[in-house]
């Protein structure tokens, strides 16, 4: 296929030299109508191309088939058989790919460091997850993706599931065998959806880790806004093989998606595509340079390690991609991630990807150069040199992995949509949650809807939040008081 094209930018631009008039939403009318001092912020250009993608872009009847054909070429692209944009990010997209699957009621295998958004699923769709448990690093304290193995256990216990669905790569980078995975699940007659919303960068490169649709998988959720350079909510969600049908994922994207997507956002998913076709090894094979570079340096700064082999081998991750740097803190005894994060964003003005109790990240895309790494290596080592004054933090009562694992005893949509009431935490254990409870970033949740509620989880929840951790899916985001499930 010709990757030169771009078949929505191109139409907007013939949009633009036709001088079209719209009588049609938006109502701004290509800015004429917006408030000056918002464009003075925004730009003329963003209004300019906010058009209708029907009766705008295209016609009515699409009859030129704009959408289809960028469709055909990401597909192209990245070796899938079908693609499709979504406006709507990856939340929506892996909903879609989920509800192609399994229904209400049947059985999907899910790896249980999925990010809320696949929750999210599981509660409008009625589905039941069959959790597979991630790898544990019980010395750092961290999940990493589940075994292949995991996965094949599930499937002989639960002969019945629908398919699996696993996150590769994590926010930390880590990624599972997804070839031996998805040979799992075809052994079975089953297909394999695959979150990988942080790997929109992974076709594009020889050394980074397997792409999802190289690797066997069926359907692969990808967030091009994150690793990419698409606009915010920019995600695409590709299939290959005969396991699921493209019409049902269609349907289900119908059925979930927006009636108003952005011809915006559909813009940055086409352009983004051509970039990588063109340029995109040489990119990012610049970029896996700079990232070494940043490594080394950051790594000879006092108090602080990167992570890297030690996230890859037996009983943990399959491989890494090595454009997340995770730096780990545990040299700065009683700093704790989520304030040296706050600090260096006041301090210097430089916004790292996530935080927890011991680490920070940075992501790295082929955007990055050596001004934007040098305002990072200022920071972090300024952020050293001031170690004590950010000392005295509470300290994270991090539970071990045996202590994470919550029995579901209720379906996630029975819970969640079930009669409920809000009791003080201190009466919440033993209780059954109605609500998500989720650290963000990096968006896995602690608990979820229908698990009940334990003494060592509820004190790591509530220990971080006094440390500084975010839940913002939680009624009450202090904590002092939880969302549980009446049960009879």
């Amino acid at each position: 296929m010709d990757h030169s094209k771009a078949p929505v930018l191109d139409a907007l631009a013939a949009y633009h030299r036709r001088g079209d008039v719209p009588f049609t939403p938006p109502g701004h009318k290509q800015g004429r109508g917006a408030d000056p001092r918002v464009r003075e912020v925004l730009g003329d250009a963003v209004f300019r191309s906010d058009v209708l993608a029907i009766e705008g872009l295209d016609d009515r009847r699409s009859s030129e088939g704009i959408l289809a054909h960028a469709q055909e070429l990401m597909a192209d692209a990245v070796h899938a058989e079908h693609t499709f944009f979504s406006t709507c990010g990856s939340s929506l997209s892996v909903k879609s790919a989920m509800l192609s699957v399994a229904g209400p009621g049947e059985k999907l295998l899910v790896g249980r460091d999925a990010h809320k958004s696949v929750v999210s699923g599981l509660i409008l769709s009625g589905v039941r997850p069959i959790w597979v448990e991630p790898q544990w690093d019980p010395d750092l304290h961290l999940a990493h993706p589940p075994s292949a193995e995991a996965f094949a256990r599930r499937f002989e216990e639960h002969p019945d599931a629908r398919g699996a669905l696993v996150t590769s790569p994590t926010p930390y980078g880590t990624c599972a065998d997804l070839r031996a995975i998805a040979e799992a699940c075809h052994r079975h007659g089953k297909p394999l959806i695959v979150d990988e919303a942080w790997g929109a960068h992974l076709p594009f490169h020889p050394d980074l880790p397997a792409w999802a649709m190289d690797a066997g998988a069926d359907v692969c959720v990808t967030s091009v806004h994150k690793m990419g350079a698409g606009l915010e909510q920019g995600s695409v969600f590709h299939l290959r093989g005969d396991l699921v049908d493209p019409d049902v994922l269609s349907a289900r994207e119908d059925l979930l998606g927006t009636t108003s997507p952005s011809v915006l956002v559909y813009a940055g998913l086409d352009g983004w595509r051509r970039q990588m076709v063109e340029h995109g090894e040489r990119l990012l094979g610049d970029t896996l340079k700079l990232a070494d570079r940043v490594r080394r340096e950051i790594e000879a700064i006092p108090g602080m390690h990167v992570n890297a082999e030690e996230f890859v081998g037996p009983g943990r991750a399959y491989d890494r991609d090595p454009l997340q740097i995770v730096i780990d803190l545990a040299g700065m005894p009683g700093v704790t991630g989520y304030r040296a994060a706050d600090w260096v964003r006041a301090r210097h003005h430089v916004n790292l990807h996530l935080s927890d109790h011991r680490r920070i990240s940075a992501q790295l895309t082929f955007a990055d150069d050596e001004s934007t790494v040098g305002a990072l290596l200022t920071a972090l080592r300024d952020l050293s040199d001031h170690a004590d004054s950010l000392r005295g933090a509470p300290r994270v009562e991090v539970p071990s992995p045996e202590e994470l694992r919550l029995e579901l005893v209720v379906l996630p949509r029975d819970a969640f949509f079930g009669p409920a009431e809000q009791v003080p935490a201190d009466k919440a254990e033993g209780r059954v949650s109605a609500e998500m409870l989720t650290p963000y970033p990096p968006g896995i949740p602690a608990v979820m809807p229908g698990e009940r509620i334990t003494r060592p989880v509820l004190d790591y929840l509530r220990s971080g939040v006094a440390a500084g951790m975010v839940i913002p899916d939680a009624a009450d985001s202090d904590l002092k008081s939880i969302r549980v499930f009446v049960e009879d």
